[in-house]
């Protein structure tokens, strides 16, 4: 199959942008999910150590992967200790 491709993309070479593009959008969509399973705070792999992981961020955490015009490190603690 992998040859048959290479044979297609020889004799039209235009194709080779559109595979590039789809390529690099599949390569980052697998990275920012497994970003979300490993950083995000909803995700809990370890429930007998850490049933509630949300619990243990603090209020300057950054867990967001962009966010505009929010500086976390003047924020005050405003929530209950659980």
């Amino acid at each position: 199959m992998l040859n048959t491709v290479l044979k297609q993309l020889k004799s039209h070479p235009a194709l080779i942008p559109l595979f590039i593009f789809i390529g690099g959008g599949a390569t980052m969509s697998m990275l920012y999910l497994g970003r979300l399973a490993l950083k995000n705070p909803d995700c809990s792999w370890d429930r007998k150590n850490n049933p509630e992981p949300w619990n243990k961020l603090g209020p300057n955490d950054q867990y967001k992967l962009f966010s505009v015009n929010m500086d976390y490190s003047k924020l005050n603690k405003d929530r209950p200790d659980f």
